[in-house]
């Protein structure tokens, strides 16, 4: 396959590490000489520094070999041009186009092939379904979650719990008495795929999957303050990302607060949410909290335009006894950080854009995409065909890449964490860790005809 791809910003630099990691044929259009340097110097592929909506230069690029074309830049204007070009030049089989104003968003221009896009993604929308989606989980860490199946993955950071520390993985769900298992530990800037030996360090974060019931117990029993059901939030900042989440997140039984420093903003969100109240506030002024009593609030979104605010805001709501705390970041360094200081989920606009544009691309015998470790590593939902030389294969017979592991598979609604005796059949989902290195053979050896 062959992606051109406009745009090496932080969505499009990420998008194109995955699928160069996945063997796959990829050319980088930057205008910015800088952008395009960094770029140059950091991923194994051809990186054209020019304006993306020029026939010239998508020549250049090769773009009539071309299965996919992504325009992710800023300007959504761009995008969409850029896309309308290349869908009257070229036969390029699909277009996907990066769309941040919810006005476009909301149009019924984009639930109809316009400018010939095929699919529009929104960064701030994917962000705020992952934000919502985590609010309905409970919100008491950031949480994965699988089609089908009563099954999750959440993020553990050990430094605060010391019955993970320097302890076999083994001993560890020995004590617990617990079915779940550990998918992945990121330790050091690098990832790794436990096996039941695995010492557990002090700086570990690990990804867990198990049940919505085993989980809450398991992170009860570790000393997290677990309460599923999210009744009084508080958003501070009514951007983009805070309008879309109280869209998603409100119902007649939660109260909600905004938060905004804006008074002209302010005033459009009253009208927007005459439901809700908000607030015309500095979140950083001490006072706020205790005039709305914000102490008493189950959960604080912070979803600023500024992360490191946000981190702070989440930071200390819960130093004064806000339950949970979710943050809205960019940086991927923060979202290491954020566990250990107290924050239950991070939130990345640019990561739920990646997984958005990867499920598209991979749609077909793939369900699913999730990135974890900041672009690391990846759990991939594999469907089982009929053609497919794994079905009626036991698990111990199949020969996993280095770096890989089979977390679970999914049959009738019904998940099961699979021994070596386990026969995979038709139409089973399985759901596969993988390191970016192991990523090309994971995805041939699942979606790969005999």
């Amino acid at each position: 396959m062959k992606f051109v791809i406009v745009g090496a910003g932080s969505v499009g630099f990420q998008v194109a590490t995955q699928l160069i990691a996945e063997e796959k044929d990829v050319v980088l259009i930057e205008k910015n000489p800088d952008i395009a340097k960094y770029a140059m110097n950091r991923l194994d592929c051809l990186v054209i520094n020019a304006e993306g909506n020029n026939i010239d230069v998508l020549d250049q690029a090769g773009i009539q070999d071309a299965d996919f074309f992504l325009s992710i830049t800023d300007s959504d204007e761009v995008n969409m041009i850029a896309c309308g070009l290349v869908a009257s030049e070229y036969n390029v089989p699909y277009k996907i186009a990066r769309v941040r104003n919810l006005d476009y968003t909301d149009s019924r221009l984009l639930q109809k092939s316009f400018l010939g896009i095929d699919y529009f993604v929104n960064p701030e929308v994917e962000a705020a379904k992952v934000i919502a989606s985590t609010v309905e989980e409970g919100a008491y860490s950031e949480v994965l979650l699988f089609e089908k199946a009563d099954l999750q993955m959440r993020k553990l950071a050990v430094s605060d719990y010391g019955l993970f520390k320097y302890k076999p993985l083994k001993k560890i769900k020995s004590k617990l008495k617990g079915n779940f298992l550990v998918a992945g530990i990121f330790r050091e800037d690098q990832v790794i795929i436990p096996s039941g030996d695995t010492i557990i360090r002090p700086e570990d974060t690990l990804q867990i999957v198990a049940s919505r019931k085993t989980l809450e117990d398991l992170f009860a029993k570790v000393g997290r303050n677990i309460k599923t059901k999210i009744e009084n939030v508080v958003i501070v900042g009514g951007g983009r990302i805070g309008v879309y989440v109280t869209r998603l997140i409100y119902n007649k039984d939660r109260r909600i607060k905004i938060i905004d420093v804006d008074y002209k903003r302010c005033k459009v969100l009253s009208e927007m949410f005459p439901d809700v109240l908000v607030i015309n506030s500095d979140i950083t002024d001490e006072s706020i909290y205790e005039e709305e009593q914000l102490s008493a609030c189950d959960l604080i979104i912070t979803t600023t335009h500024n992360q490191e605010l946000n981190m702070l805001a989440a930071i200390y709501g819960k130093s004064l006894g806000i339950k949970q705390a979710i943050a809205l970041v960019q940086n991927t360094n923060y979202m290491r950080l954020a566990s250990p200081m107290g924050i239950d989920a991070t939130v990345s606009p640019k990561s739920s854009a990646v997984d958005s544009i990867l499920k598209f691309v991979r749609r077909g015998k793939i369900k699913s995409v999730h990135t974890l470790f900041g672009g690391k590593a990846q759990v991939i939902e594999f469907v089982i065909e009929a053609a497919s030389p794994l079905a009626g294969t036991a698990i111990r017979n199949i020969r996993m890449p280095k770096s890989s592991l089979i977390l679970s598979v999914i049959r009738d609604g019904e998940s099961f964490v699979p021994g070596g005796d386990f026969v995979i059949h038709e139409r089973d989902t399985i759901i596969v860790i993988s390191t970016l290195k192991s990523l090309a053979q994971v995805e041939d050896l699942f979606t790969g005809q005999p």
